[in-house]
């Protein structure tokens, strides 16, 4: 396997794993992780697209805005007005989940009905994107 393929696939695979974690914290009640885990999943896979594009021995950039990743993947102007606005639904899962004024703020939300519908909607998400690979 070349480089490029490695690449690709460590951020396919971690992608995986994270969507996976998502739906196992879906099933213990830990509704906070599931929208963490759901920005996770595609985050990643996001830079998996972006992997497969750079040059040798670069890799994708260190940042977590899914708009910015989706728009350094070409994939932006692909997606659909849903799946743009499900990624602006997802951005604030990753930062803001992890400092306590905004931790009590997501949590409210988030509640096993809400967490379902982002699990099916990443799970959606995430099969579009690695289409795209």
């Amino acid at each position: 396997m070349d480089k490029l393929n490695e690449k690709v696939e460590y951020w396919t695979k971690i992608s995986d794993y994270d969507f996976e974690t998502a739906k196992a914290m879906l099933k213990s009640g830990r509704f906070l992780y599931v929208g963490f885990m759901c920005h996770q999943t595609i985050e990643k896979a996001f830079k998996a697209v972006i992997a497969r594009d750079c040059a040798e021995g670069e890799i994708p950039p260190k940042i977590h805005n899914l708009t910015k990743l989706a728009i350094q993947a070409n994939l932006f102007d692909l997606m659909s007005e849903e799946q743009q606005d499900f990624i602006e639904e997802l951005n604030p899962l990753n930062v803001e989940s992890r400092y306590p004024e905004y931790k009590d703020e997501i949590a409210a939300v988030l509640n096993k009905e809400n967490c379902g519908n982002l699990i099916e909607s990443t799970e959606e998400l995430l099969n579009w994107i690695k289409q795209q690979l």
